[in-house]
C-alpha cells in the first residue's frame, strides 16, 4: 500500500537537539555518573519546550518517596495555550526504571552529592528527555585547577594543529 519516507542516501538521523544546557553545573560539581530520564509533561508544557525551551542552570533533582523530582526548571509558557497553559516552575516526575532510582538514592546518602541536570534534549523519537548527573561538589581549588587542566588542553591542541598546517 503505502511506502515508507525514507532519508536520502540512508544517513543516520541528526543528533538528538538539545533544548536547554546547564554549563555551570559542569563547572560547580564533578560528575561522576550519568542517567537518562523521561520527563513527566503536560501538552503545552511540551509545546513550550519546542517553541521557545527552558532553563535549567537553577534546577536540582531529588528522590522523595521513591521517586525522582525535577524542581526549579523553567519551561516557557506555550503562547496559543492562553490561560489554561500550566505553571513554568511547577515540580515535574521524572521517569526512570527502579533499579536506577535505588541506585541514585544509594549514592545521594553520601555527604556532598547532588543529583544536577545537565542538559534537556529531545530524543530520536521526540521526546522530552533530562540527563541527570551525580555530582559532589568542587572546592575553589578544584575550579581552579580543572580550568587550568583545561586550558592546557586547548593550548596543545592549538600547536598540534599549527604543526600540521606548517
Amino acid at each position: 500500500m503505502g511506502k515508507k519516507a525514507t532519508r536520502k542516501g540512508g544517513s543516520k538521523p541528526p543528533p538528538p537537539k538539545d533544548i536547554a544546557q546547564n554549563r555551570k553545573a559542569l563547572h560547580e560539581y564533578e560528575i561522576l555518573d550519568r542517567y537518562e530520564a523521561g520527563i513527566a509533561l503536560t501538552g503545552s508544557e511540551v509545546k513550550g519546550l519546542r517553541e521557545s525551551g527552558a532553563m535549567i542552570r537553577e534546577a536540582y533533582a531529588q528522590v522523595i518517596n521513591g521517586e525522582v523530582f525535577l524542581v526549579g526548571a523553567h519551561i516557557s509558557d506555550y503562547g496559543p495555550a492562553g490561560g489554561r497553559g500550566h505553571d513554568p516552575q511547577r515540580t515535574r516526575r521524572l521517569l526512570l526504571h527502579r533499579r536506577e532510582i535505588d541506585k541514585i538514592a544509594g549514592k545521594l546518602v553520601e555527604k556532598g552529592m547532588a543529583l544536577i541536570p545537565l542538559r534537556m534534549y529531545f530524543n530520536d523519537d521526540g521526546r522530552a528527555k533530562v540527563e541527570l548527573g551525580i555530582g559532589r561538589g568542587r572546592t575553589q581549588y578544584d575550579k581552579r585547577v580543572a580550568i587550568k587542566d583545561r586550558e592546557m588542553k586547548r593550548e596543545l591542541s592549538r600547536a598540534n594543529a599549527r604543526r600540521g598546517r606548517g
